[in-house]
Parts: C-alpha cells; structure tokens; sequence
C-alpha cells in the first residue's frame, strides 16, 4: 500500500490496526490511558506522513518508539509513587489481543505485566515486539534503531527475566473462579486460617492506593500476613453496603468491589497450582475510570 499522503476523510487508517497498537502501548506503559494517548498521537502523525508504504510498520514504530519516550518520564514519576505501583486494569483484553500466534500473545495478567515492567525500555520494547507480536528481528532492529544481533541480545535477556519473575502458568478459568469464590469466603467469615490455607505460604499482595487512597505501602509477603491484613480490611468496611461482583480483568476473573455503591477496588489473582500466588488490589481513582459501572 502506498499513498501520497494519509487522509483522514477516507475512512480510519488506523482502524485496521488498532487493537495491535492499543495492545503494545498497554503492555510498553501499563496504562490503558497513556496507551490510548500514545495510539492518538501516532494516529495523528500518520495523518501527516507522506509516502507511507507500509502502514502498519509505520505505526508500530511510532507507537514503540513514543512508549520508549514515555517511560523515561515515567521512571521519574514512578521513584515518588506512593506504595506499590500496578498497572492499570483492563476489561476488554481482547481488544488488546496480539492477534499473533505466540504463546504469551493474549496474556494480559498483572504478573507478566510486572515482569515487563522490571525490564529496561529497550529489552521491554524488543521482547514484547518479538515474542508477543511475533515481528522479525530484521524488522524489530529498524524500530529500535539499533543492530539486528543486539535487539536478539536484549530480547533473550529479557526472556530469562520473564521466565523467572513470572509466576507458574495460570490456574484453568474454574480454577481460578474457584478460588476467587473461596477467597471471597474466608474474607466474609474473618476466619484467618481458612484464608490462609488457600495461600502459598510466600503468597504476596501488593495494594495499589497511588497515595489516594489507603493502601499498604509495602508489599505484604506471607499467607498469615496476606489472610491478617484481608480480614483486616474487611472489618474497616462494617457498617456499609459492600457488593463484590465478578468481573473478567486482565483477561482472567477478578473481582469489583463497591462500597455503598461507589467502586472501590479490583481485586484479581495469579494462581500457582491450587494455591493463590499473589494478589493484587487496585484502589488508585485515576485507574479505575475505565471501569465498568455498576447498572
């Protein structure tokens, strides 16, 4: 495809295109906000791009090279975020898919995301670009402008740090149910030992108040500390009206949780055998505005 300039007025050239690029700035930054910026602003300098003759390497370069922008700032930002940092929940993971044929294509969980995000911007953008969307290194090295056989070098190491700081693959989507709804339990009744045995005993929780909103300001590591601060925080709700509805985030079953009708928290999981590995709670307003409301 080739054109002399990328005219807005017929059609949506980005239509095509959009949910691989919505996808790669989400998994780059973390945020579906600044995702969607990012894609806006490649949007708009495609627009103004002469001679565009591969549209979609076009903008899967601009895209990856504004994420890399992004996260210089954001590394700033991120050294005085209050408590742990999260990323921003998603509730359409199949709009973010890869739409490739790699075996991390559609995983959106909250433990490989933090596994990325433990990654420099360079082997973030190479690993995600290679082994997700499943782009030749030829292709990837043009992008990064940098050399074929160093994009391979920052993607391999990239791979080792994913391979090791993600959790053991997923639990099936019952199993996971399952222990959503035991967990849920074992909050409601208070008991702390019945929530702990559904942990491992180095289970973590990481809380994500973005200063806003209270939350834990260190990640909590072991299954009696996890089941104490859970029942913990449920006795601070006695008096109100809490609802707990299912809810798929991230691509796997999470739950929302509403006080006297606001929404509170997301509360989503990665599972370990038939253990619950980590939780995760995100409480910060500024994520939660891609929520789905209550009816």
């Amino acid at each position: 495809m080739s054109m002399s300039s990328n005219r807005l007025h017929d059609g949506d050239p980005l239509a095509p295109h959009r949910g691989r690029l919505l996808g790669l700035a989400y998994r780059m930054l973390g945020s579906r906000s600044d995702a969607e910026d990012v894609v806006q602003d490649a949007y708009l300098r495609f627009a103004g791009a002469q001679d565009v003759h591969n549209p979609e390497a076009f903008l899967v370069t601009i895209v990856t090279r504004l994420c890399l922008d992004r996260l210089k700032s954001a590394k700033a930002q991120r050294e005085v975020y209050i408590g742990p940092w999260l990323p921003e929940p998603v509730f359409d993971a199949e709009g973010l898919s890869a739409d490739a044929a790699t075996e991390l294509a559609d995983d959106l969980s909250f433990a490989l995301l933090l596994a990325l995000d433990r990654l420099s911007p360079p082997e973030r953008a190479a690993f995600l670009l290679h082994d997700v969307f499943d782009t030749p290194f030829p292709e990837i090295a043009a992008m990064l402008d940098r050399t074929e056989a160093s994009c391979r070098q920052l993607a391999s190491r990239a791979r080792r740090a994913v391979r090791d700081n993600r959790p053991a693959p997923a639990a099936t989507p019952d199993g996971h149910a399952r222990l959503l709804q035991a967990f849920s339990d074992a909050v409601a009744s208070g008991n702390v030992r019945q929530l702990a045995e559904l942990l491992r005993e180095d289970a973590v929780a990481l809380t994500d108040g973005g200063g806003r909103k209270f939350a834990a300001r260190n990640p909590i590591i072991g299954a009696d500390k996890v089941a104490r601060f859970f029942v913990g925080l449920a006795g601070k709700t006695a008096g109100q009206d809490v609802r707990i509805e299912p809810a798929v985030i991230n691509g796997a079953v999470g739950a929302l949780l509403y006080l006297d009708g606001e929404l509170d928290l997301t509360l989503s999981m990665a599972i370990s055998g038939e253990k619950i590995a980590a939780i995760y709670v995100v409480r910060n307003p500024d994520k939660l505005r891609h929520a789905p409301r209550r009816s």
